[in-house]
């Protein structure tokens, strides 16, 4: 079940290290909440038709509200000023602003979940930060007074995302991670479809081809749908901690696909920073995870 979650939680943050280039790309055509709103009902529908397969939501009452107020808190604030953030400021500068998810779902693990910040957590952590900072190259970011609005935007969705992420944890204890993913992204939705239809009447989008179609199909059904169940799958086995880590992945892979599709040249920060990137995965991951609350003793299935 370890290397379940740590599999899962890889292939999520693979997903998702080419989602900033397609994001910047659609942003230009549709508004955020609009494509915040598309990616959450594309996602809720493809897991809504999974659970409805298996039987439909079997949760209490309390705990299908509680996984409703995750997803306000995930996919209502943090994907909602992930998207404003980008379209304000730059992708190379929220490609390094929210680098800073991991610290903080280390930080919530430890505060609300009692994790013990064991010095090999710690390491890992650093490590896998530093080998960040070498992949990306700050020097790229820019810190013009115009991108100010952007760049905390995107700082609070860094922090909002970490929340998301431990609560995310303490709903699973009580629900499968299909359950758990489909209410959080119907969460997300009262937040973000007025202000969708807000932006709606602002004015018109942008015209629609075939490429933006694709683009909001592989947010909606493959960073959201698919990435966020495989997250939340590795935040339903693993410490916050170690799932922190690999977050780390995203920049690796976004700058490998960047070369592979895009013919960029990588430079020795990438390598440098992937073996960094590495070997902090593995100081983490020789940590013993943290023993379970009351609330998980002989719980069954996790989705």
């Amino acid at each position: 079940m370890r290397a379940l979650g740590i599999a899962s939680g890889l292939a999520a943050a693979s997903i998702w290290g080419g989602m900033y280039v397609v994001s910047k790309v659609i942003l230009d055509v549709i508004p955020p909440f609009m494509l915040v709103t598309a990616r959450l009902v594309l996602g809720a529908g493809a897991i809504g038709l999974i659970v409805a397969a298996r039987g439909g939501l079997k949760g209490s009452r309390g705990q299908i509200l509680g996984a409703l107020g995750v997803g306000v808190v995930g996919y209502g604030l943090s994907l909602g000023l992930q998207f404003i953030g980008t379209r304000l400021s730059t992708a190379a500068n929220a490609s390094l602003v929210t680098t800073a998810s991991p610290a903080f779902i280390f930080l919530f693990g430890v505060v609300l979940l009692r994790e013990r910040a064991r010095m090999s957590g710690l390491i890992g952590l650093v490590m896998a930060t530093l080998g960040v900072l070498a992949v990306i190259d700050p020097r790229s970011a820019s810190l013009d007074r115009g991108l100010l609005w952007g760049n905390l935007a995107l700082l609070g969705a860094s922090v909002t995302w970490g929340l998301y992420s431990v609560l995310v944890k303490v709903a699973s204890r009580k629900l499968t991670t299909l359950e758990v993913s489909l209410l959080a992204f119907l969460g997300g939705l009262p937040l973000s479809v007025p202000a969708a239809l807000l932006e709606a009447r602002a004015g018109p989008i942008g015209p629609i081809d075939t490429g933006v179609v694709f683009g909001v199909l592989y947010l909606g059904l493959v960073s959201t749908a698919l990435a966020m169940f495989l997250w939340n799958k590795s935040l339903a086995l693993l410490d916050a901690g170690l799932v922190a880590v690999l977050f780390f992945a995203q920049p690796v892979v976004g700058a490998a696909l960047a070369a592979l599709i895009l013919h960029e040249t990588l430079g020795p920060g990438f390598w440098v920073g992937a073996v960094l990137i590495g070997g902090g995965l593995l100081v983490a991951g020789r940590a013993p995870r943290s023993q379970p609350g009351p609330a998980e003793w002989g719980r069954g299935e996790v989705g």
